[in-house]
């Protein structure tokens, strides 16, 4: 579905991604891992064209998207959940779902948002900066759905959250793959995020080391020793 092939993003004199190649199949969970400064942040960055110089090819079933706008990338149905969430706190929980749905305006489409997160329509006329983390990282993805991708991307979804509500949210993200979404999931939890996907990435210092099967990463020594501290 996605295609990255041989991706370089430079900042000013300083180059922070070689010869990056990843992609993911329609249907797919991958998982993209790697410590923090690795690049992680970048790749998603230049995906969604945030990055002005980037060179190589980023191809969404098979059209180069790279250097397109991002509201343009968004209405090819590839959509971002941001790191940090990047909610507007002082407006509702509507308001916000409304705003992730600019490029679609179909009522529909964010009613059966709603339906699939009943905790929000419960909240839907309270602020977003007054929900608990938990909520706050639903609302986020939600607003992303309302949009109507084939794909999202997912930047560290369980930042700052308790292990409990990590469970709940990566358990999420795995039903809305089981039920059809296609997702790059790129996550600090290297354990749960593993046991979730179908593949992963081990991106250190601005390159690709390791790919593979999620269940075989998951019990490779070296990952174990670097990421799981096993």
């Amino acid at each position: 579905m996605i295609s990255i092939e041989n991706l370089n993003v430079s900042y000013s004199h300083l180059q922070v991604l070689w010869d990056v190649s990843l992609h993911v199949s329609r249907g797919e969970i991958v998982t993209l891992i790697g410590s923090n400064g690795a690049g992680k942040s970048t790749l998603v960055s230049t995906v969604f064209g945030l990055n002005t110089s980037p060179t190589g090819r980023i191809e969404l079933r098979g059209e180069n998207i790279l250097g397109l706008p991002t509201y343009e990338i968004v209405r090819r149905r590839l959509a971002l959940v941001p790191e940090k969430r990047e909610l507007f706190p002082r407006m509702t929980v509507r308001e916000n779902l409304e705003l992730g749905g600019y490029v679609r305006d179909d009522a529909s489409t964010l009613e059966h948002v709603l339906e699939l997160f009943p905790i929000l329509r419960e909240r839907e006329d309270q602020n977003a900066g007054t929900l608990s983390g938990g909520e706050q990282q639903m609302l986020a993805i939600a607003r992303c759905l309302v949009a109507d991708p084939e794909m999202i991307v997912l930047d560290e979804p369980s930042l700052g959250l308790s292990p409990k509500l990590v469970h709940t949210v990566l358990g999420t993200v795995q039903r809305l793959n089981q039920e059809g979404l296609t997702i790059l999931l790129v996550e600090q939890n290297v354990r749960r995020a593993l046991e979730i996907s179908h593949r992963a990435y081990v991106l250190e210092s601005g390159r690709i080391t390791r790919t593979g099967p999620a269940s075989e990463l998951l019990h490779d020594d070296q990952i174990r020793e670097a990421y799981l501290g096993l």
